[in-house]
Order: structure tokens, then sequence, then C-alpha cells
């Protein structure tokens, strides 16, 4: 990024649209010849956007252990996930990103299914010309206090509420 500071994104909140913002800018960046990092933390199942993605360079770590919804998992479930999404960040930050998108980054700690000291670090000590994104529902304190942007997602009305399930290349 020829020198530039980069700055911290966190896109938050009950609405629909944080990971969309999210891959968007990714997209945006590796138009821009930059090299992109995405962590999906939380997801495992088929998402459009990821064979396109990867097909334009991007790295993507993603998944988590069993096809259970966290709230299902019993607590060897929860330590393999925890594990997993803990060996992505560490992968990713490996990685010389000029973007790295932790997305879910917000659930996986509120849940406990990443290490916390190792996710803080990587947001409050990034390197000084990565631009970095959160997404999710309610982040920590610490992470809207790091935030240079800040985002909330606001759900007004959505399509579930008529009974309406998720749409393939709309909502995944």
């Amino acid at each position: 990024m020829s020198g530039e500071r980069g700055l911290i994104h966190l896109y938050w909140g009950e609405g629909k649209g944080k990971t969309t913002a999210a891959m968007g800018l990714a997209l945006r960046s590796l138009g821009a010849g930059r090299r992109v990092v995405i962590v999906q933390f939380l997801k495992g199942g088929h998402s459009g956007e990821i064979p396109l993605l990867q097909a334009l360079g991007a790295q993507v770590l993603r998944g988590k252990a069993g096809t259970k919804f966290s709230t299902r998992m019993d607590e060897g479930e929860r330590a393999e996930t925890r594990a997993l999404h803990t060996q992505h960040l560490r992968q990713a930050l490996e990685l010389d990103a000029e973007l790295l998108v932790l997305d879910e980054a917000c659930a996986a700690l509120e849940k406990g299914l990443v290490d916390e000291a190792l996710l803080r670090r990587a947001v409050l000590e990034k390197p000084s010309g990565q631009e970095l994104v959160l997404t999710g529902r309610r982040p920590a304190d610490w992470m809207l206090d790091a935030a240079d942007y800040s985002t909330e997602m606001r759900c007004h009305r959505h399509p579930f509420a008529q009974g309406i399930p998720a749409r393939e290349g709309v909502e995944f």
C-alpha cells in the first residue's frame, strides 16, 4: 500500500450486510493488486463468493469442527473448533496480508471459540500498512475502541420474518 497507514474496519450489528461489505472490500483490494487473506470463523458451508475470491488470489481460511451450530456443540466440539479457529488465525498472521478480513471475529470471541490474546494481537498490533476488517453482531468494547471505521448494520425488515429462507447468491 505504498507506505499508507492501514486502518481498522468494523462492520457490526443485527442487520444483513456485514460479510457482504467485508467481501466487497476484499474484491476491491484484489482489483488493486493487493494481497488478501480472509479468515471466516464459524462458517464452513458453501458460500458463492469464496471460490471467486480464491480464483482472484485471496487466501481463505474457513470452517469449524463438525457441522453443528456453536450453541449445540459439546465441550469436545467447542475445544476442537477453538483449536481450528486459533490455528487459522495463526496461519493468517504468518501471511503477508495487505488486507486481512476476520469475518465473524466478534462471535468467535464472544463464544470463546478463538484465543482472545491472539485475536487482540492481530487487531491491536497489526502491521502499520495493513488494512484489517472485523465483522460480527456484538463486538467487544476493545474492538469498538480500536476501529477507525465503525459501521453498525441495523435490521428494519428481513425476508426471513416472512418465511423466505436464505437464498443462494444473495445470503450465501
